[in-house]
Parts: structure tokens; sequence; C-alpha cells
């Protein structure tokens, strides 16, 4: 898998198994090897301009997910015979945020910016949680793939 990692904040991160974690759930969820991802770690600022111009959403969030390809859960998209490598999209987590609410719901920092690496891939994938049958599924799912890793859904 190629999974460009940018990490343009300044809280120290262990990148080693988010990276792991990112190819695993691009496996997972049967693509190519040479499908590209961007994972960014962005400050809150950052986040806040991104969730206000894209969104329309005040403040910063957690996560946001700038998906490329159309797809469906379970139905990720296919490289076409000879065609160019899949890229997927892009994933920005604001770590400060993250840590935030992990202290809010009493769970461990590193659970809670595992889902959103996974919950950000499942996004690009298509997975949504709009509706409560969809977030039933998501979250099941995402709680499948961190079970890979040692880790839990809050």
């Amino acid at each position: 898998m190629n999974v460009l990692f940018a990490d343009e904040q300044d809280q120290p991160i262990v990148t080693d198994e988010l990276l792991m974690l990112a190819e695993l759930v691009l496996e997972s969820e049967g693509l190519d090897e040479d499908t590209g991802v961007a994972l960014v770690l962005i400050d809150e600022q950052q986040m806040t301009e991104l969730n206000e111009a894209h969104m329309g959403k005040e403040g910063p969030t957690d996560v946001l997910s700038f998906p490329i390809e159309n797809a469906l859960p379970g139905s990720p998209p296919a490289r076409a015979p000879g065609g160019p490598p899949i890229e997927l999209g892009d994933i920005f987590i604001s770590p400060s945020v993250v840590r935030r609410n992990a202290e809010q719901q009493a769970i461990p920092f590193e659970d809670e910016l595992a889902l959103m690496v996974v919950h950000g891939l499942l996004h690009l994938l298509g997975w949504d949680h709009e509706d409560e049958g969809d977030a039933i599924r998501m979250e099941s799912r995402e709680r499948e793939l961190l079970a890979r890793i040692g880790r839990v859904r809050p």
C-alpha cells in the first residue's frame, strides 16, 4: 500500500502503528497493494479552516476525509487493467482534538487515534453513518478492524 504520511502539527505521535493500521484496513477492504492514500496530522487551526471551508461547520473536528474515488461499502474502487493505481483521497486528523475527545470519554488516546484512522479510511471507501443502520454497520466494521491490532472502539 502507498500511504503518504505527513505530520504537520506539534504533538509527538508514534506513526508506525498508524501506517500499519492504514495498510491493514486497505488490504482488508480488498484494495490493490499499490493503492494510494494521504494521511495528514494537522493542528486545530488547520482543522478548523478545513471544517469551515469544506463542511460548513464551525470549529475543529477530529477527522475529515476527502475521497477522490466513488466507492460503496464492501465494493472498493477497482484498478482498470493496465490503468494507474487507485488514489483514494486524503484524511486529515487533528491529534489535539482526538486527545481531548479521548480524555472526555476516559479512553486511551492511542485507541481513539487508531479509530480516527480507520474511520477516515472507511469514509474514503464509501462507508457512512448518516442513518442508524449505516452507523451500526460502520461501527461494527471499525471494531473488527481495530481488534486486529489489539485496539478497541469505545
